[in-house]
């Protein structure tokens, strides 16, 4: 989103001294050597301008106070003199630098740069803009400069503000009896048969032959992903000859025991990930090869998959691209959506969420590769796939970066997440489900923890006896609440209602009276959906005695 003039500042713009510049340069000061000025549009509208600039730091700055114990919301309108440029917003601490966001900037209009920050220890910090771009001959502008702090017990507040928004419905029952009058002091009993919100985790090839794995697995989650069994280096290692063996008997289990799978991925592009043999075939000969490997997948799960992972993290890499040319992306997706148009396919990368240090694959990056594809041509279907590999949680950057990607109106699904090893890994683990749980835009969570008996990728959920570790009790605590397994009473008032709210998912519901004889209570099931708050917040559900 690129406007001919900024929105006023969020927040009023917090804690920044002078956030819309109308006091001209009260509370900012030049950094390095730069020229810096405040102008003025023709509309009125003052913003600050850092010109002359002779390094990649050099421009503006603020200086703040900022707290341990605190998470910061930080947003800002930026705009270039020429050209387009990729701009971190940082915060050096005496602790080292910290980029709170990104914006891809142009000139002649502004955008908006959404980050967030938290630090390790409370003390001063100064603001800057840095662009990485190799000519520093660029004019850089901000205007409606914001920064938010927020207690924990805020963004928890706000969290559960969104849950009973987007996650949950409020359902009014009515219980009668068998000459249609509402039967008072009833007890309504609520059980949940399949939740709403999809909720998984990554297999791998050692759950075929592992009962006591396959029990703790499918006894939690109906969704999954397999590790490495669908890549291409796994089902054809010698061209030529393909082996599906291993990804068929595992789509097998899955549909055993009614878990919706991804498919995971068509093509890599990292160049360490591919068949050994691909590296020496000539551009038509890799055509060919790239075509029967799409053709030959795709058709042998045509409709069994709910996505597709066609090209794996190509903002990071560009192998195909390389070799194929800058459109390779574009025509794989074409191609994937004409063969199976029913599987949704998807962009899966890491990093745009989880590390703001990367500028590779920052949200602004993502959005950008995704308007560069319908530009090469590619018109269908697409989702956004953060894999989210995460060292810790920086909830604020996570927040702002999800709220930027979900400008593209696309489905978003964490699918991969994990945690690195360390002291606090469950603590972050429960954070993160939390904070991608509770935003609008995410349709889904995919933990990225297949076990195997030497050890998970980064994260098991489990040891070796399938006893939960802290990661495995974080896992089913969230679940405990998503689900209403039983034991959900309530009793009717005078007219027969009783009112609660609960998650979205299936349901089913049946009620007990004195007055009416067990044989005669009937079961009533019901689907609990997202309502069109412009019509109705309530759901209604009436049951017969």
């Amino acid at each position: 989103m690129c406007l001919a003039k900024p929105e006023e500042a969020h927040y009023g713009g917090g804690i920044v001294v002078n956030p819309e510049l109308n006091q001209r340069l009260k509370g900012w000061t030049t950094l390095g050597n730069a020229k810096v000025e405040i102008q003025e549009s023709e509309d009125g509208n003052r913003y600050i301008v850092a010109s002359n600039r002779n390094g990649t730091l050099d421009g503006f700055t603020q200086k703040f106070n900022l707290e341990k114990d605190k998470l910061y919301m930080f947003s800002a309108w930026l705009r270039v003199s020429q050209g387009k440029a990729h701009i971190a917003a940082m915060f050096k601490t005496q602790y080292g630098n910290k980029i709170a966001g990104w914006a891809m900037s142009q000139k002649g209009c502004w955008s908006m740069l959404k980050g967030g920050i938290v630090v390790n220890s409370s003390g001063p910090a100064h603001l800057y803009f840095e662009t990485k771009d190799t000519s520093v001959d660029i004019d850089i502008m901000a205007d409606s400069i914001s920064l938010q702090p927020f207690t924990h017990e805020e963004w928890k507040s706000h969290q559960d503000q969104n849950i009973e928004k987007i996650r949950k419905s409020k359902v009014k029952f009515q219980a009668i009896d068998q000459h249609g009058q509402p039967l008072a002091n009833a007890i309504i009993s609520i059980k949940q048969n399949k939740p709403g919100f999809p909720f998984g985790c990554a297999i791998n090839q050692n759950i075929l032959s592992n009962i006591a794995y396959q029990n703790w697995f499918v006894s939690r989650f109906k969704y999954t992903v397999f590790e490495n069994e669908m890549k291409w280096i796994s089902t054809e290692s010698s061209r030529g000859i393909e082996n599906y063996n291993l990804a068929d008997a595992l789509l097998k289990f899955a549909k055993t025991h009614n878990i919706q799978t991804r498919g995971h991925n068509i093509f890599w592009d990292d160049p360490k990930y591919q068949p050994y043999w691909l590296g020496g075939l000539s551009t038509n000969d890799l055509w060919n090869a790239t075509n029967q490997r799409i053709n030959s997948i795709m058709k042998r799960y045509q409709r069994q998959l709910i996505h597709w992972d066609v090209v794996n993290e190509n903002l990071h890499f560009s192998y195909f691209e390389s070799k194929l040319g800058n459109k390779a992306s574009s025509i794989f997706y074409e191609k994937a959506n004409k063969i199976d148009w029913k599987t949704t396919p998807f962009l899966n990368e890491y990093n745009t969420i989880e590390e703001s240090r990367d500028g590779a694959a920052t949200p602004a990056k993502y959005l950008q590769k995704i308007k560069q594809m319908r530009q090469d041509g590619y018109k269908g279907p697409l989702g956004i796939g953060l894999e989210s590999h995460f060292q810790y949680a920086n909830l604020p950057y996570i927040r702002a970066s999800l709220d930027q990607l979900a400008s593209a109106k696309l489905p978003i699904w964490i699918t991969e997440l994990d945690v690195k090893p360390g002291p606090n890994q469950a603590a972050y683990l429960e954070q993160v489900i939390r904070e991608v749980h509770a935003h609008a835009g995410v349709n889904g969570i995919i933990m990225w923890s297949a076990w195997s008996p030497q050890g998970c990728y980064t994260m098991c959920l489990t040891d070796n006896n399938f006893k939960n570790l802290a990661t495995g009790d974080v896992v089913d605590k969230f679940l405990s609440e998503l689900r209403v397994v039983a034991g959900l009473n309530g009793t009717t008032d005078s007219n027969g209602y009783f009112a609660t709210s609960l998650f979205h998912g299936e349901y089913e519901a049946k009620i007990s009276h004195p007055s009416a004889l067990p044989e005669s209570y009937n079961l009533t099931r019901f689907n609990v959906a997202s309502i069109d708050e412009a019509r109705e917040r309530t759901m209604h559900v009436k049951i017969n005695a």
